[in-house]
């Protein structure tokens, strides 16, 4: 028997990646899938054999899971997590984790005072790329770390049916770009780097097809001379033969030299003053989803309920990540930097 219980809530698009990652879990077992259509919840659960639901209060009422997995847009998060923290169940959420910070501030004070655990699925820095960048930093290859830039570049929002096939409600996302796919890096940034003390922001849309913002810049003062950049634009795409595996292009750059992660997943070397770019070995999966990163995360989640490891991204610690996103919306209103340091 396995010794977590799990039950998940959603089986859209991006459901596939945890339901495949739980199925491999050795210390969880996949009791039950739920979502409004019976069908996509039965495909997701038939490889494990999991109970099918189409109403979450019946699905966790019945199968009373140790964990449930919610896989759904934002606006049901909150709803969701009252219903699991009525049962004292414990919770992860997937992100964009609910519509707003005030939402998310509810949701996280919901869980606290029912004692149950609350984890927010933002799992690109459990991306072996960006692992590997933590390690590096903290072994001081760069020796003195000027700034990190990434550029995002996944080639999948023109046109009219932009996101239809995979994710249509990104169409009508009034916060798009940074609420949706830029809090990845606002959170890589600060797993990276610490707590940044001021941001610029400059936004735009680009495709009329969409509500929200699409393309735009955040700049980073980490307050020790370190910046980070963000350029992102979903219209326009970058070499690679899956553009969805890192989603753009990073370059760390120090004063002994430059890391480069490319669009394949590869990370390259090279030293101040020299031409050469050498490859940087470093072990990866090509499984699942942005190097397995849902797996890890999910095994993360599994070692801390069952062996008290420290937790990555609780809700209460994820409040971080939007409080600087309500920050970057707000500098690029007023087209002005917002210090992070004043709360």
């Amino acid at each position: 028997m396995a010794a977590l219980k799990v039950a998940t809530i959603g089986a859209g698009y991006f459901a596939q990646f945890h339901h495949a990652a739980w199925a491999e879990e050795p210390r969880a077992a996949l009791v039950a899938v739920c979502d409004r259509d019976p069908v996509k919840a039965g495909a997701m659960a038939a490889p494990t054999g999991a109970k099918v639901y189409d109403d979450p209060a019946a699905m966790l009422d019945a199968e009373r899971p140790d964990l449930v997995d919610i896989i759904t847009p934002p606006a049901t998060h909150l709803e969701l997590i009252q219903l699991a923290a009525a049962r004292g169940i414990a919770v992860i959420c997937q992100k964009a984790f609910c519509e707003d910070l005030d939402q998310a501030k509810r949701a996280v004070e919901i869980a606290e005072r029912a004692g149950i655990t609350l984890i927010v699925h933002e799992n690109f820095r459990f991306s072996p790329w960006f692992v590997e960048m933590a390690r590096l930093i903290e072994a001081g290859q760069f020796g003195e770390l000027y700034q990190i830039t990434f550029r995002l570049r996944p080639g999948d929002g023109q046109g009219a049916r932009a996101y239809l096939d995979r994710q249509p409600y990104f169409q009508t996302m009034s916060r798009f770009l940074i609420h949706e796919t830029a809090i990845h890096f606002i959170d890589t940034f600060r797993f990276l780097l610490g707590e940044p003390a001021s941001v610029y922001a400059d936004l735009r849309r680009l495709n009329p097809a969409i509500r929200g913002e699409d393309a735009g810049v955040m700049v980073f003062d980490f307050g020790s001379g370190v910046r980070a950049l963000f350029d992102g634009n979903r219209l326009s795409d970058h070499v690679a033969e899956n553009r969805r595996l890192t989603m753009g292009e990073m370059w760390l750059e120090g004063e002994r030299g430059t890391l480069h992660l490319s669009g394949d997943g590869d990370l390259s070397w090279r030293d101040f003053g020299s031409n050469a770019w050498a490859p940087h070995p470093y072990e990866w999966s090509r499984a699942g989803f942005a190097g397995n990163a849902v797996a890890a995360l999910q095994s993360h989640v599994v070692a801390q309920l069952l062996d008290g490891a420290p937790a990555h991204n609780t809700g209460e610690d994820y409040l971080a990540n939007l409080r600087i996103e309500d920050a970057v919306y707000r500098s690029a209103a007023s087209g002005s930097r917002i210090d992070l340091t004043m709360r």
